[in-house]
């Protein structure tokens, strides 16, 4: 692969991985005007929806120009099933965890599914639990109870209840990772998160119209604007960004970008928010993404290697 293919590469996973960073200040600056996790997040899915549906829509004719078969029903339910539990579950849970905790928090709460993802691995998905997850899981959590303690301090135990939500999410989104790989094997990637994450965008609908009997539309011209962002922004383009930059420059290299995504939501969430960064928030964050670090290092070392 030439130079300039790499570079575009590398530009289009930390454009990608900075968008995702975004998330949680936009919600947090709509949560400014409307202290509600459950209506962002369904204007969240009005705005990426559309573009989830046109896009699987295009993979399923792409495949049928190219005349491979069409995906099998049981992988579709699959793909529906995995989304309900990856993105539906972990999103509401995620929304609603950001009601308690500050945005640094919360990231760096997310960013531990990797360290999930080992011992559920382990547990139900015949994994190999090694000497090296464990100390990168020790390193990791360790970073997160020091900014975990120091947060309680002023929030108390809603600081407890937010965090114990987005771990929830943290723990969908490694059992999504795992359960994936089957399904995206037969469906590719692109028509694969289109099935997975429209299927969760229209039970996100469902699930506001069947509690509200409405979906709000009360809200400021500034709130949609915020709700477009976490839609398009932080959802739709970063999405399609990492998977374009990871076919340029492989997932070991990706994982590696991405693995900036906190200090970025940190920095936004100081600038942007107004949030304090003290001695122990910066000793938290430095264990959990030098954790997941570790982690993300040892488990693609091999693949490293092979790229270059």
């Amino acid at each position: 692969m030439d130079r300039r293919s790499l570079i575009i590469g590398y530009l289009l996973v930390a454009a990608g991985s900075a968008l995702f960073s975004s998330k949680a200040i936009f919600i947090k600056l709509a949560y400014l005007e409307r202290y509600d996790s459950l209506l962002i997040l369904a204007w969240r899915m009005v705005f990426a929806l559309p573009v989830f549906l046109v896009v699987g829509a295009v993979a399923l004719a792409r495949r049928k120009a190219e005349g491979k078969p069409m995906p099998r029903r049981n992988a579709v339910l699959g793909a529906i099933g995995i989304g309900l539990i990856g993105y539906y579950l972990a999103m509401v849970l995620d929304f609603a965890g950001l009601l308690y905790v500050t945005a640094q928090l919360e990231r760096l709460a997310l960013f531990t599914y990797p360290i999930f993802l080992i011992f559920l691995g382990a547990a139900f998905f015949g994994m190999k639990l090694t000497a090296s997850a464990l100390v990168a899981a020790l390193i990791t959590y360790l970073g997160l109870a020091v900014v975990f303690v120091s947060d309680f301090s002023a929030g108390g135990s809603d600081v407890t209840l937010g965090t114990l939500l987005v771990l929830g999410a943290a723990v969908s989104f490694a059992l999504y990772q795992l359960m994936a790989k089957r399904y995206i094997g037969e469906m590719g990637s692109t028509l694969f998160t289109s099935v997975a994450l429209s299927a969760a965008a229209v039970t996100t609908l469902a699930h506001v119209l069947i509690v509200r009997g409405h979906l709000d539309t009360s809200m400021s011209a500034h709130y949609f604007m915020l709700a477009a962002g976490i839609g398009i922004l932080a959802t739709v383009l970063p999405s399609f960004f990492v998977n374009a930059g990871m076919a340029r420059i492989g997932a070991a290299s990706t994982a590696i970008i991405s693995n900036v995504s906190p200090l970025l939501t940190i920095y936004f969430a100081v600038v942007l928010l107004g949030e304090e960064f003290t001695m122990p928030h910066a000793i938290g964050t430095a264990l959990v993404v030098g954790g997941v670090g570790y982690h993300t290092w040892r488990e693609l070392k091999k693949p490293v290697r092979e790229e270059v």
